[in-house]
C-alpha cells in the first residue's frame, strides 16, 4: 500500500495551480481551499475580503515514489512569479500572496533551500512566505477542479 504525503501551496488564483498539480503523475489528489488566516470556516467571500489573513491555496497529495516534494516545488516557482507581494498579475490582495506550507521538517528544510535556489537564479528578492501548515478548509465545492469543469483558463 503506497504511502501517500501531503504538500501546500499559495500562488495565486487557486484554479490555475489545482489544474497543472491534478494533471501531474503521481499526484493522487488537489484540492483547493483556504489556509494561514484566524479565521474558523472562512468562505470564498471572507477571504476575498482580506479580512481572514488566509491564502488562497491547493493541497497536494502525492506518492513520493512517483515525484518527489522537490519536483513540486520546481513546479510551484514556475507557476507564478514569487517575487510579487501579495499578488498574482490582476489579483491584488494578501489572499493571492505565494507561500508554502510546509507539513515537516524536511519540506520547511526542502522549501528553504529551494527558495534560495530560485532567488539565485532569478537574482530578486523572492517574497514567498515558508509557514508551517495549519488548519487547510477547503473551498466550496464550485471551487473544486474548476478548469477541468469549465474547460477555461480564467486566472
Amino acid at each position: 500500500m503506497a504511502k501517500f504525503e501531503t504538500a501546500t501551496f499559495a500562488a495565486g488564483c487557486f484554479w490555475g495551480v489545482e489544474e497543472i498539480y491534478r494533471t501531474t503523475n503521481g499526484v493522487k489528489e488537489t484540492v483547493v481551499g483556504y489556509i494561514g488566516g484566524h479565521t474558523e470556516t472562512p468562505t470564498y467571500e471572507d477571504v476575498c475580503s482580506g479580512e481572514t489573513g488566509h491564502a488562497e491555496a491547493v493541497q497536494v497529495t502525492f506518492d513520493p515514489k512517483q515525484i518527489t516534494y522537490t519536483k513540486l516545488l520546481e513546479m510551484f516557482w514556475s507557476l507564478h512569479d514569487p517575487t510579487q507581494f501579495n499578488r498574482q498579475g490582476p489579483d491584488v490582495g494578501s489572499e493571492y500572496r505565494s507561500a508554502i506550507f510546509y507539513h515537516s521538517e524536511t519540506q520547511r528544510e526542502s522549501a528553504q533551500q529551494s527558495k534560495k535556489e530560485i532567488e539565485k537564479k532569478l537574482g530578486k528578492k523572492v517574497v514567498t512566505e515558508i509557514a508551517p501548515a495549519t488548519k487547510f478548509w477547503k473551498a466550496e465545492e464550485y471551487h473544486q477542479n474548476f478548469l477541468m469543469k469549465h474547460g477555461k483558463n480564467l486566472c
